[in-house]
């Protein structure tokens, strides 16, 4: 059943998420999420430096006479950046710098993990993915028709991280999650589904790909969290929720003493993940991830509604560039212009299209949700 459209009075969060709601004054129940379950929990003061300290302490006594104490999943893009600053300089840590190359570094990407890199005299291990294998993946999760299309870097990205992390015996794992860029998370609808679903991986590649994933590794969310954290202990660590992290800042820090270089928008480190989100889901799909990104930057007080409105009143990139990514995305999948605009013109579909086991992963974030180890809105 369809509805009036509506848009938050606070945020930019739409319905174009089918299961916001609104309270009396217009205001979406990401609003009140924040309000009551992020906003009371969240401490970059005293308390959070104080917290940052006792579990600084704890990983470095815990990582004495290793290589390593932690590692650091490096995209080049701000989040991993600050965070990699944070557990050097500020927690006095001695991080492995992890990067997984998917094939679809930006230039910038590149040059930014390098001037991290020499700049905090930090050890980098660079994982290569299979390239024939990545494309095969990706292509059949193109022809699935999903929202979803990040699936495949994200299952590589985080799948090659914990494989390395539990193989070395890295225990801790440090994050640049945080509330400060991403208290508002992307609805399911969205492209926003939680987790490395492997079964749901592995039926789309069976209906749609043409090559065994003989080297492509996925570590399923189960596996993950049941195995590696609550039997093996692999620790996910979050610092950027416990400094003052505030983006522009942030990011001018970088670039001071790094010549780190800032971004057109979030997620613009990946050339594909920066095709996806400006042009294939806004045009395809309907929806708009920046809204979320708005939204959260408007609820920590980094941006006004007004302004989130101007920037989404067109698109971060010209026509000319978008067109020119959707030719480099054809051909550097190996796909003709016309093939991967019959894609793109076919009828959409979602995740409940395949097999999956999304109840069970719903279960376990509803569970999360509700001991505390995830205050954002979850659905």
């Amino acid at each position: 059943m369809s509805r009036d459209y509506q848009i938050c009075t606070r945020t930019v969060m739409d319905t174009t998420d089918p299961r916001i709601t609104f309270n009396e004054k217009g205001e979406s129940d990401y609003c009140q999420n924040f309000d009551t379950q992020i906003k009371p929990n969240w401490h970059t003061d005293e308390r959070g430096a104080a917290e940052l300290e006792q579990i600084s302490e704890k990983i470095r006594e815990e990582g004495k006479g290793k290589d390593f104490d932690c590692i650091i999943g490096l995209s080049g893009g701000l989040d991993s950046s600050y965070a990699a600053y944070i557990a050097k300089e500020k927690m006095g840590l001695r991080p492995l710098l992890f990067h997984v190359d998917a094939g679809w570094n930006t230039e910038q990407a590149v040059n930014n993990i390098e001037k991290l890199v020499d700049g905090l005299n930090l050890e980098l291990f660079n994982e290569v993915i299979h390239w024939q294998e990545m494309k095969d993946l990706q292509v059949a999760f193109l022809k699935s028709q999903i929202p979803d299309q990040d699936l495949p870097q994200d299952g590589a990205f985080f799948s090659f991280l914990y494989q390395f992390a539990r193989k070395n015996n890295i225990k801790y794992v440090i994050t640049g999650a945080n509330y400060s860029t991403e208290c508002c998370r992307e609805p399911e609808e969205w492209g926003g589904y939680p987790g490395i679903d492997k079964t749901l991986f592995q039926d789309i590649h069976k209906k749609f790909g043409k090559k065994s994933l003989d080297s492509f590794p996925l570590v399923d969310i189960l596996v993950y969290k049941v195995l590696y954290q609550k039997i093996l202990g692999m620790q996910i660590v979050k610092p950027l929720n416990l400094v003052p992290y505030i983006k522009k800042d942030a990011e001018e820090e970088l670039e001071r003493l790094f010549g780190w270089q800032k971004f057109q928008h979030k997620h613009h480190e990946s050339r594909f993940t920066r095709f996806y989100e400006d042009y294939w889901m806004p045009r395809k799909f309907g929806f708009e991830k920046r809204k979320a990104h708005f939204s959260s930057l408007i609820l920590t007080g980094q941006m006004t509604r007004d302004e989130a409105l101007a920037r989404l009143s067109k698109p971060e990139m010209s026509e000319q560039f978008l067109k020119q990514e959707f030719e480099y995305v054809a051909n550097k999948l190996d796909l003709t212009v016309d093939e991967l605009q019959h894609i793109f013109d076919s009828d959409n579909k979602t995740y409940r299209d395949y097999k999956n086991k999304r109840q069970l992963i719903g279960l376990g974030a509803n569970i999360m949700r509700l001991t505390g180890m995830e205050r954002r809105l979850f659905r």
